[in-house]
């Protein structure tokens, strides 16, 4: 069994709380059904939010969920002129048998825009130009 780092974005329509633990529900559950993840082979996830999400914390939607005992941490993006806005990203470190080339990325809503490099990505958006992550 190796570590194995996944990546995603969602991004968020309006800052209210409800969205933000929406989508990042959302985001933790397609990294989860996209690479064949259970809890129990999370060690920590790495939350962060533009400076413009202010309404909730990306990691309470992922203890309501059941990621009790996984090491949670929620920290701000830079704030880049004219990068993407209402962006949560995450960054989580697992336990799997698959390699580094089969692990799944996870791009979702407007937040597919991001990392169209990527050889393995799933995305909501399969029409959309790359910028940088």
């Amino acid at each position: 069994m190796a570590v194995r780092a996944v990546r995603g974005a969602t991004q968020i329509e309006v800052d209210e709380r409800e969205q933000v633990l929406g989508r990042t529900e959302e985001l933790v559950r397609e990294v989860m059904t996209s690479n064949d993840l259970s809890l129990d082979d999370f060690i920590s996830i790495i939350f962060t939010s533009t400076d413009d999400l202010t309404s909730a914390f990306p990691a309470y939607a992922a203890r309501q969920i059941g990621f009790t005992d996984v090491p949670l941490l929620c920290a701000r993006e830079l704030d880049i002129e004219g990068s993407m806005p209402r962006v949560i990203r995450l960054l989580a470190h697992v336990e799997t048998d698959r390699s580094k080339a089969d692990v799944t990325h996870v791009y979702l809503h407007g937040a597919a825009h991001l990392r169209r490099d990527l050889t393995n990505v799933h995305t909501d958006d399969e029409n959309t130009d790359g910028t940088d992550a």
